[in-house]
């Protein structure tokens, strides 16, 4: 095989010569126009152009899911909140500082140490309280999806439900209902917000979360 053949791709032959005195109305047409204008490897020995360009961008398994799961959400999901619960604590943490400070005329060293210690304490307190969350409801989700062996809003709810009322469960019966309580409307809201944009986009999946 030589260096030429290596070189340069498979190419099209041109369209044979037609003699003017059998054309006629016909109009010919050059193959090469009907490929898209791709550019060709040289280090392929055919023409990467007949190969269909209207292909999925991505193979998946049979069976397999087009979206994540409750499972592969779940991590970033517990990340999220404890990010999220950080920086809402601390910047609480800041204004409760910065208010006890001045009520007590603290200034100087002594002002930065008391910010410092209400940010931190009340960022990793409010972290800890979401990422608790974030965990209970991932938990209860997954559980549900490999019971039912389906994603759904059902799912939602319940883990919704049984996330208020686990994480008030100590607090007594009337609290523990009430944090149940939460959790159901808060679920439900996001599962009317999932429907609502369901039906304003019939083509598009929606992700349960």
């Amino acid at each position: 095989m030589s260096d030429d053949y290596l070189r340069k791709p498979f190419s099209l032959a041109p369209s044979p010569a037609v003699d003017d005195t059998q054309t006629t109305a016909t109009t010919y047409t050059p193959a090469a126009s009907t490929f898209s204008s791709a550019p060709v490897s040289p280090y392929l020995n055919y023409d990467s152009r007949f190969l269909q360009q209207a292909q999925p961008e991505f193979i998946f398994p049979e069976g397999a899911n087009k979206q994540r799961g409750r499972f592969e959400l779940a991590f970033s999901q517990i990340g999220t909140s404890v990010m999220i619960g950080g920086g809402i604590g601390g910047l609480a943490g800041v204004y409760n500082g910065i208010k006890v400070t001045n009520a007590l005329n603290q200034t100087g060293k002594l002002r930065r140490t008391q910010l410092i210690n209400h940010v931190m304490k009340q960022g990793s307190g409010t972290a800890n309280t979401l990422g608790t969350l974030a965990v209970l409801y991932s938990a209860c989700g997954v559980l549900l999806q490999y019971v039912r062996d389906q994603d759904d809003n059902i799912n939602t709810i319940i883990a919704g439900s049984a996330t208020g009322l686990l994480y008030k469960s100590t607090a007594g019966l009337r609290k523990c209902a009430l944090g149940g309580a939460i959790g159901l409307g808060i679920s439900s809201l996001y599962c009317l917000y999932l429907l609502a944009q369901e039906s304003n986009n019939t083509n598009s999946n929606p992700k349960f979360l």
